[in-house]
């Protein structure tokens, strides 16, 4: 017996479901399941991934924790199968935080799950926040001013979508577009409208069976300097923009004195 497998025969026997019910839903034979569960065959990472999903719960916490000494009741009643995430701490106690670097931003969709990816990545700790669960991720061009291009947007994890203040900004990993920053508003049942604060850019809308974890702005690191004259594109629409009018205004003008 491994811990996995007392693990995964506690959660269901708490569940009080069969090794048929529950192999069912894996989409896996009860002949597999039972391996498993009596610790002769190792699961492979996509079954895990499902084990994990079918219980709410982290696969972290499957592998390495009994949850028999743990409160589990709680962790089994996160809504939108959302898995638990560790709070990593360092010596002191300190929260750290998680940097998604730039370089591993494209990985994170499919490793967002995954202890070994997250353990991988550079930590960092910021005294003021405390209270939840921190992540940075880095952003890319210039829809969220005034956030530079390769700014960290330090995120608070959410639990549920209904945790999301409505018009405040957020970081969302989706299924479609990976790691976005955007400001979020509701837009009906289960949709949203994703919106920059860079009006150049258009808003969209998303639903909400799109969203895998939300992350609620909690503060900002700037890897640039302030550059006051910095044409971004909304600077230069805006330019434009006064210029047409000060064309339209000179031949109005001009018809005038006609």
């Amino acid at each position: 017996m491994s811990l996995f497998s007392d693990n995964i025969r506690t959660l269901r026997t708490k569940k009080g479901i069969s090794q048929e019910s529950i192999a069912k839903n894996l989409e896996i034979t009860r002949e597999r399941y039972v391996k498993y569960e009596y610790g002769t065959s190792e699961a492979p990472y996509d079954i895990l991934k499902r084990i994990a999903h079918f219980h709410h719960i982290s696969i972290d916490l499957l592998l390495s924790v009994d949850i028999r000494k743990i409160p589990t009741d709680d962790l089994l009643k996160l809504e939108d199968n959302r898995l638990v995430l560790p709070i990593m701490v360092d010596s002191q106690g300190e929260n750290r935080i998680e940097v998604v670097t730039q370089k591993v931003k494209a990985g994170y969709l499919a490793g967002y799950a995954d202890p070994e990816y997250i353990e991988s990545l550079g930590h960092v700790s910021l005294p003021f926040l405390r209270n939840g669960k921190f992540r940075a991720f880095p952003i890319s061009g210039d829809s969220m001013p005034p956030h530079k291009d390769g700014s960290l947007i330090v995120g608070r994890y959410l639990e549920s979508l209904d945790e999301i203040a409505d018009g405040s900004t957020h970081v969302l990993l989706t299924k479609d577009d990976g790691v976005v920053y955007k400001r979020v508003r509701r837009s009906g049942e289960g949709r949203y409208l994703l919106s920059s604060d860079n009006d150049f850019y258009a808003p969209y809308e998303i639903k909400s069976d799109n969203i895998i974890e939300v992350w609620a702005y909690a503060a900002s690191i700037s890897t640039r300097e302030f550059e006051p004259d910095d044409l971004s594109p909304q600077t230069i629409r805006e330019m434009f923009g006064q210029l047409r009018n000060e064309i339209i205004e000179l031949k109005k003008n001009k018809k005038a004195n006609h």
